[in-house]
């Protein structure tokens, strides 16, 4: 690596001098920078650059889909043939997140709820 970093500074400092980064969309402000302390410092770059390509985490993706699928079941009758099979969907759904060790509760509405009764007794 250490011909690639000689390499990549050389190119970066020729850049500097030429001026290619004067006037750059936000220049002289300071960097807004994401809190990724709780990402494994060897996957940042990657979690990064997936981020900014505007890709989502498995987990979360299927977290998204949950809502949306929640969402539409509660604006169906059972009676509806669609029911079922967005039904089975959600469960499924449910089981990967669960099997990933994270939480389905906001599928139930049970952190609402408990949040409402607490403002309640405030």
């Amino acid at each position: 690596m250490w011909l690639l970093d000689q390499w990549a500074e050389r190119h970066i400092v020729d850049a500097q001098r030429q001026g290619d980064f004067d006037n750059l969309p936000g220049s002289g402000k300071p960097l807004m920078l994401d809190d990724d302390s709780h990402v494994p410092e060897e996957l940042r770059a990657g979690y990064r650059l997936l981020k900014n390509a505007g890709c989502l985490p498995l987990e979360l993706q299927q977290r998204k889909e949950a809502v949306e699928l929640a969402d539409l079941l509660k604006g169906i009758k059972e009676e509806d043939p669609r029911y079922r099979d967005l039904q089975r969907r959600l469960t499924l759904l449910e089981i990967q997140l669960r099997q990933a060790g994270l939480s389905t509760d906001f599928l139930h509405g049970d952190y609402a709820d408990r949040l409402l009764k607490k403002i309640d007794k405030e």
